[in-house]
């Protein structure tokens, strides 16, 4: 599915994963949850990267990225807050929000999230599912509500 493609069913509220319409964009929890609270910031109107951001739009999608940051970290409990913005698989504007936690393995703790082994990342107990994680995002929407 292409970055359009997620944007343009979030625009429609059709997806479960929706967090909260943000100024800049959507705040949707990951399709993974192997840290769990794990967010993303989807830039919308749909644009490439953080560098064709100018001026007031720009901020506005850092200020956005840093109160779901805030939201998740509240929600969980994490101890702090990692952000990443990358789009070189995804070629178009998101922010990866990764809460962070003491529980974490030492040798993972201090590695960025996408260092994860993937029998880690990619286990299926770890995949979102509305029945196990709709607590996590309701406390993760009151807080960005907040």
């Amino acid at each position: 599915m292409t970055g359009t493609d997620r944007l343009a069913i979030l625009a429609r509220n059709e997806s479960p994963k929706l967090l909260h319409r943000m100024k800049s964009g959507f705040a949707v929890i990951g399709d993974t949850q192997f840290l769990p609270g794990y967010s993303l910031l989807l830039a919308y109107p749909e644009v490439g990267q953080l560098n064709d951001l100018h001026g007031a739009t720009r901020e506005q999608f850092l200020r956005d990225m840093t109160s779901l940051g805030d939201a998740v970290k509240e929600a969980t409990g994490a101890d702090r807050i990692n952000y990443s913005i990358y789009g070189n698989l995804d070629p178009f504007l998101h922010a990866h929000v990764w809460p962070r936690y003491s529980w974490e393995d030492d040798d993972l703790r201090t590695m960025p999230p996408f260092n994860y082994p993937a029998i880690i990342r990619d286990d299926p107990a770890h995949l979102f599912d509305m029945g196990k994680h709709s607590g996590l995002m309701r406390k993760i929407r009151e807080a960005l509500q907040r």
